[in-house]
């Protein structure tokens, strides 16, 4: 009878929770048996651990009665993260590695049949924990994984292609050298991304976007088919300011969760832009156990929504919380999870079904009835949240040929910088995420300025996160020009941007 213990982890949530992987050999009739709360594709790894160590030429304990448990027993395992340790575990239990090597490393990995080890979900969870913990434990991952995971300074990370590299390492006389140290990774210089002087003419939407990057604000796109509303949108991104470490480390984080990272993408920000077909769960996060939404992907980044009123209605309902807040909680019978939700949105829809109402250069076919039920699938407190509501003109080909590009987005995201560096060096945060109080503090208008703001509210029928979303937008305008007051010009700018329907948000 012989036991042996081995290290690992499972994704809870945005967290990688600890696991302690116990395998039991004992003599009776020959079984395989795993507990603990394993998913199904956990359970399948007894069949492909078996085959991986008969086709690598290890041994197999066929004649014993096998026993893998899964500890804590409560927390729900998923995935083949586990056949790697599971493999160590009977390899140790049977003699053929040095169980005392397995104290100090933590690992994960799925197996081929022919035993090469492949990539898991999560590998940057891993190591931020692992890191976090402070346990001094080394971390192996297939190879793949550990490129990922090496990004996570101050973390050992070791990177292994086949099951038989982990095995000669730890085998007796091995000495415990894992294979593959990971080196710290280094910045990777940013891909190009496409430039604003590509568009040509729409000088005021231009203005918006520079605005919505400057202060991390949200910003709806209204204007008919081809006025080039797509096009603003992707170009949002390579306004922003370069991101800080501890934010790529999220975003890195939250797209390794999914499966969806690579050491390339290091540093940059998301863009994600789902179909309108995209369900509320799509968008914000569901599932049992829990999965992160579009939100949360696109943490510290952008979050395109084309052809808004196309998304159901409780999709869009269910963006209202993590706009406000930064965070989305999913919330199921069995298991709770939180995840961050700290992105910019940017949103583009037509004015009509037609979508060329509005337009002085082809006549719109709408009733204003289906007019108004087409702006109607957006509700009131959905588009209360929005911070700027901006009309992309149809442009006479005239007008588009005679046009210039205007400026490179080397330029406006300088001045965006400039801003932005402002805004954290005042409030420690970007203008989207003021709190009511500190919004009062930072922005601070005179008597005329005041007055005029009253005026404006009551004209408009603003309700109070309406006059606070102006304030944001107004602080926005007066910082990308270096003032430290708010003027009655600043205001003027920032009320003209929440009339882009027509009608007040």
């Amino acid at each position: 009878m012989s036991l042996a213990i081995i290290h690992s982890r499972a994704l809870d949530g945005v967290s990688a929770a600890p696991v302690t992987v116990e395998v039991h050999l004992a003599n009776g009739l020959p079984s395989f048996t795993l507990v603990g709360l394993a998913e199904t594709e956990v359970k399948e790894a007894r069949e492909r651990v078996r085959a991986a160590l008969l086709n690598s030429g290890l041994s197999f304990p066929h004649s014993q009665r096998i026993t893998v448990n899964l500890a804590p027993a409560d927390l729900p395992k998923e995935g083949g993260r586990f056949d790697l340790p599971i493999a160590l575990g009977l390899l140790a239990a049977s003699g053929q590695i040095d169980d005392k090597l397995l104290a100090d490393l933590e690992c994960a990995g799925e197996l081929s049949l022919a035993g090469e080890l492949r990539p898991v979900r999560g590998a940057m969870a891993m190591a931020l924990a692992l890191r976090r913990e402070g346990q001094g434990r080394r971390l192996l991952l297939p190879v793949t994984s550990a490129q990922e995971a090496a990004l996570v300074r101050g973390a050992a990370v070791h990177g292994a292609g086949h099951l038989l590299e982990v095995v000669a390492a730890l085998s007796p006389g091995g000495g415990g050298q894992l294979p593959l140290p990971m080196p710290a990774a280094q910045p990777r210089a940013a891909m190009p991304a496409p430039d604003l002087n590509e568009i040509k003419g729409q000088a005021g939407p231009k203005r918006a976007l520079e605005i919505a990057a400057a202060g991390g604000l949200s910003l709806l796109l209204i204007g008919p088919p081809g006025t080039g509303k797509s096009m603003l949108a992707q170009r949002l991104p390579g306004l922003l300011p370069a991101m800080q470490e501890h934010e790529a480390l999220e975003s890195a984080a939250m797209l390794s969760l999914a499966g969806m990272f690579t050491p390339e993408r290091w540093g940059q920000r998301s863009f994600r832009s789902p179909h309108h077909s995209a369900s509320s769960a799509a968008l914000v996060g569901g599932g049992s156990p829990p999965r992160p939404g579009e939100v949360s992907l696109a943490l510290h980044g952008v979050l395109f929504l084309d052809e808004l009123p196309e998304f159901s209605r409780s999709a869009l309902e269910a963006l209202r919380e993590p706009m406000e807040t930064g965070h989305i909680q999913i919330s199921r019978a069995a298991r709770q999870s939180e995840f961050p939700a700290d992105f910019q949105l940017i949103a583009a829809m037509n004015p009509c079904p037609c979508g060329h109402a509005g337009s002085l250069v082809q006549s719109c076919r709408c009733t204003p009835e289906q007019i108004s039920r087409y702006q109607g699938r957006l509700s009131g407190p959905f588009l209360d949240r929005l911070d700027l509501l901006v009309e992309v003109p149809v442009l006479p080909a005239q007008v588009l040929a005679d046009a210039s590009g205007g400026e490179a987005s080397s330029l406006v995201a300088a001045r965006v910088a400039r801003a932005r560096e402002l805004a954290l060096a005042r409030q420690g945060c970007s203008n989207a995420r003021l709190s009511v109080k500190q919004l009062d503090e930072v922005a601070r208008i005179d008597e005329a300025t005041t007055a005029f703001m009253h005026k404006a509210a009551n004209r408009l029928a603003w309700s109070a996160r309406s006059y606070h979303r102006v304030l944001r937008v107004a602080r926005t305008v007066a910082d990308l020009e270096g003032s430290a007051d708010i003027a009655i010009g600043h205001l003027s700018e920032a009320i003209q941007w929440r009339r882009g329907l027509g009608r007040e948000a």
